[in-house]
């Protein structure tokens, strides 16, 4: 067996290490052989929105075939085939992976939160390596499962946080890790772009009757494992499903893996303690928007253990967006020019580290203090082609599921607690529960609409 290993590449080893590392029996994985060009074989699950940005950057990979591309509505799925002119077209991702499963490396998944676990996961038994786009999934409980069954099978993965690859957060990242501002005492993350709240979240509440969905919508395959809801237009398909519980995971959710990453990367945190939300006050007084909607504001508060980078044995992590903003005397600390709207800013005993959200560099405050500073230097680099390499053998990828997955974990904790506003949630993650909350337990995984289940799992 040795002897054969050494005689394959490294590049042929990965490609089918989902088939050597996990039993046959068990994840069902065909091994499967590099493309005869040695080439990737890729395919894409949603096209559309977010997707188009995804498919346009896999295919501008050299070593990367678009082999299948799949989506919901006909329409997008017509203008995507226009750049892959030789990619098979599919209505169903289940088909499209049953289908290609002799034929494909990867997939990407680039569909509403709602559907990630589902067709992560079966790409995953299938012994595919899976780009998921953020969040990783829609519950706690699913991204607990599909982190551990990427790792068990080995199988290349990356979250689609591509500001991680940037200069800014790779710089950011190094920063922290070399105590530049010391051991860190707090963190304040915060999200207020400007105009996202009349965007992308609506305030209800949900049609009282829809109407058909157009001819080019498969409107049962877009509600997937959702509930079933009737069509209406312009407020689910395509954008606007992230403002509803049902499909998003509201804004903190959403964009929140964006801003926690380099922190997460940089002290290393596990699993909080404990999480509490602040909420928008008409939001937590209306029964119908509560559950319905995600509220147009929050505040999110972590307590996560302390470690070597922190002041103490408690780390306080909180999260603002939308009509919650950090402390004045937070956003003074930056007086050179405006607050910037999405940010991370570190706390610490020398210190602080302000990381702008797709910023040029991340800046060390008092600016004075640090002006002669030799920052560390890291190249941005594409996401989607560092994923490829990495398929391809190429180094770890950025955004592994393996670390990507408990953050994501930690940031949809909070999206529990918005739904039990002022309560502070006790976490035991490993029994995933909540102690001094069992009602909130409903939340860490909802129920599948029939005929969506899928066996072994949910």
């Amino acid at each position: 067996m040795k002897a054969q290993n050494e005689s394959v590449s490294r590049r042929d080893f990965l490609l089918t290490s989902a088939a050597v590392l996990t039993p046959p029996l068990l994840f069902g994985m065909p091994k499967l052989a590099p493309s005869a060009d040695g080439k990737l074989n890729h395919a894409c699950i949603g096209v559309g929105g977010m997707g188009a940005h995804d498919l346009k950057n896999f295919l501008q990979h050299p070593r990367v075939n678009i082999t299948a591309i799949c989506d919901v509505d006909a329409n997008i799925l017509k203008t995507a085939s226009e750049l892959v002119p030789n990619a098979r077209t599919y209505s169903d991702w289940r088909e499209m992976l049953e289908k290609e499963k002799k034929n494909i490396h990867s997939v990407n998944v680039s569909v509403p939160d709602h559907t990630h676990f589902s067709a992560a996961y079966q790409a995953i038994k299938a012994g595919k390596h899976v780009y998921c786009q953020k969040p990783m999934c829609h519950d706690v409980a699913e991204v607990r499962l599909l982190t551990e069954i990427a790792v068990k099978a080995g199988v290349i993965t990356q979250l689609g946080t591509q500001v991680a690859s940037t200069s800014c957060d790779r710089t950011a990242v190094q920063l922290i890790k070399d105590r530049t501002i010391g051991k860190i005492k707090h963190v304040y993350l915060c999200s207020n772009r400007p105009g996202a709240i009349d965007t992308y979240r609506l305030v209800g509440p949900r049609p009282a009757q829809g109407e058909p969905a157009p001819a080019n919508l498969n409107w049962d395959l877009w509600l997937g494992s959702a509930p079933e809801r009737p069509y209406a237009p312009a407020i689910y398909h395509q954008a606007k499903w992230r403002a509803w519980q049902d499909f998003g995971t509201g804004w903190s959710g959403d964009i929140g893996c964006h801003i926690f990453d380099a922190v997460w990367k940089g002290l290393g945190l596990k699993a909080p303690k404990s999480v509490v939300a602040e909420v928008q006050q008409t939001w937590k007084d209306s029964p119908a928007r509560r559950g319905d909607t995600w509220p147009q504001g929050d505040h999110i508060t972590w307590v996560f253990p302390g470690n070597d980078f922190t002041e103490s044995d408690e780390l306080t992590l909180e999260w603002f967006d939308g009509l919650f903003y950090p402390p004045e005397d937070i956003r003074a600390l930056y007086s050179v020019e405006k607050y910037p709207a999405e940010s991370a800013l570190l706390v610490g005993t020398e210190g602080s580290l302000l990381i702008p959200h797709g910023g040029a560099a991340p800046i060390l405050l008092p600016e004075a203090k640090f002006a002669q500073k030799q920052m560390p230097k890291f190249e941005s680099r594409n996401h989607y082609h560092h994923f490829v390499d990495a398929c391809l053998g190429g180094e770890k990828t950025e955004s592994h599921f393996a670390q990507s997955g408990p953050m994501t974990e930690a940031i949809l904790l909070g999206t529990v607690a918005l739904r039990t506003p002022n309560e502070v949630l006790q976490w035991d993650a490993k029994k995933l529960s909540f102690p001094n909350h069992p009602d909130a337990n409903k939340y860490l995984r909802r129920t599948y609409r029939k005929g969506w289940q899928i066996k072994g799992a949910f």
